[in-house]
């Protein structure tokens, strides 16, 4: 009993931690990348995310470099931009390696990109779902932009013409950032 209450005196000072948040419900999935590596959203709790459906033949694909732009410029302070590939709107490629290397050798594209899935309809994989209920908004096209604040809670949702250099959200991102 004694070893058990040790153990979880330990874990309940390790949580408590400045800087360890907890991982809140709506960050709580795990994905595979385009190149099939685990990806878990918890890692980024308590920093701010930006999160877009892509699709690689979209006249908004362009954004890609504003994406990657903005994810080098304040990933080391906390961001945390990620892309989710939809063929949702008949506008992507058909499979996750043709993606990854059209973003890689198009765009650059570093930040991670998860594989392709449905971000609306029936089929919606269950982070754009718990997105599209926090923020009320479904997206109407590709580069439908998801603005999660570092509560882990508030969503702001930006359509596909709202550049992601946007006044508006950079200057959300600057005053979330550490």
């Amino acid at each position: 009993m004694r070893a058990l209450t040790l153990v979880l005196t330990a874990l309940t000072a390790f949580l408590a931690t400045p800087g360890l948040a907890a991982c809140p419900p709506l960050l709580n999935h795990q994905f595979k990348t385009l190149q099939g590596q685990p990806f878990d959203l918890c890692q980024a709790a308590g920093k701010p995310v930006l999160v877009v459906n892509t699709a690689s033949k979209c006249g908004f694909a362009p954004q890609f470099d504003k994406l990657e732009k903005l994810s080098a410029k304040y990933k080391d302070r906390g961001l945390l931009v990620v892309g989710f590939p939809s063929n949702d709107f008949k506008q992507e490629l058909e499979s996750n390696k043709e993606i990854g290397d059209f973003c890689r050798l198009t765009y650059m594209v570093q930040f991670p990109m998860m594989e392709k899935s449905a971000v609306w309809g029936k089929d919606v994989n269950p982070f754009f779902r718990d997105l599209i209920k926090a923020s009320g908004t479904t997206p109407k096209w590709n580069f439908y932009k998801y603005l999660i604040a570092p509560d882990g809670k508030t969503v702001t949702a930006y359509s596909s013409v709202t550049e992601p250099d946007d006044k508006e959200i950079i200057g959300k991102i600057e005053g979330w950032l550490r």
